[in-house]
């Protein structure tokens, strides 16, 4: 909830221009590509020369994988580095009682040591990953239904060996798929590649409701981030690089000291990403001095005329 000091923000529309210079779509990840792979069909499909994903599933792994475009995609690493929640099915090897599980289960919460496998994209050596929640929803003879809820980073296939080891049973993951990734989940339009395309095809015989629907402006990957709002006399400061102080500040969020915070326009655009040098309350009480430190800048490109029928081969 907004603590508001001098006036309401609104909420700003972007027009379908302005999303197909850049913005975030909810794609979901079908088995057989790569995350990469992914990104490069988005990528070709709205013929925009740069996209990124929200951080790597094996081709094997289905689900929520948020794809930014054009120059939002500077977002991407508040998704890399955001906590991810997975349903997966673990198959034991041998038989084991609903005790067994439970006990090796609640071992498994919170931080925990992993070491990657042999085949993965950081160094191999033992690490601590955090372990938000982790329920077992379903049993079936020996297929585990479960959920998880981890720090970026956590191998899932990796946590089910070791649960397995633990069990002493051995145990391999059989199947895996992402329902959230850091504020993007299932609920936010997720959409097939087939969809996207349809979508822009669509577009270009002159019916953009679809494509509309599906793309999101860049707002929504900061969406798990507390705000704050300033006048409109502060932006250009901002946009310049420099750090934000208490006059420019017309609404605020709760926060802490050291918070990644959101800054934002009146009119709720994104305009640059910082850490807060003080709690909100000590904000709200002052009438000077530096808030938040600026980290990140998002300088919006100037819109350029879309032509649909210069699609590449």
């Amino acid at each position: 909830m907004n603590h508001i000091l001098t006036e309401q923000p609104t909420q700003y529309t972007a027009t379908i221009s302005e999303l197909l210079e850049g913005g975030i779509i909810n794609i979901d990840k079908p088995k057989g590509p790569s995350s990469h792979q992914t990104s490069d069909y988005v990528k070709k499909i709205l013929n925009v020369k740069k996209a990124g994903h929200s951080g790597t599933l094996d081709p094997a792994v289905t689900g929520v994988q948020p794809i930014a475009y054009g120059w939002a995609t500077r977002i991407i690493e508040y998704f890399l580095t955001a906590p991810k929640t997975y349903v997966g099915i673990m198959h034991v090897h041998k038989p084991f009682t609903l005790n067994e599980l439970q006990k090796v289960v609640e071992q498994f919460h919170g931080t925990i040591k992993q070491l990657p496998p042999i085949k993965s994209a950081v160094k191999r050596q033992i690490r601590d990953r955090n372990i938000y929640k982790l329920e077992i929803n379903e049993i079936k003879g020996q297929d585990v239904m479960f959920t998880v809820t981890c720090q970026a980073g956590t191998y899932i296939r990796k946590l089910c060996h070791d649960m397995g080891k633990e069990l002493k049973k051995g145990a391999h993951m059989a199947s895996l798929r992402r329902t959230k990734a850091g504020p993007v989940d299932e609920q936010d339009c997720l959409v097939t590649l087939d969809d996207l395309h349809d979508a822009m095809q669509y577009y270009k015989e002159g019916n953009d409701s679809m494509l509309k629907t599906i793309i999101h402006p860049i707002e929504i990957g900061v969406r798990h981030l507390p705000k704050i709002y300033v006048h409109t006399n502060a932006i250009r400061s901002i946009q310049n690089g420099r750090d934000l102080a208490r006059p420019g500040i017309i609404a605020l969020d709760e926060f802490d000291t050291n918070d990644k915070v959101a800054v934002m326009t009146d009119d709720s655009r994104l305009i640059a990403v910082g850490i807060a040098l003080k709690p909100y309350y000590e904000v709200i009480n002052s009438t000077k001095g530096i808030v938040v430190k600026t980290t990140k800048v998002f300088q919006r490109e100037v819109p350029q005329s879309f032509h649909p029928t210069l699609d590449s081969k």
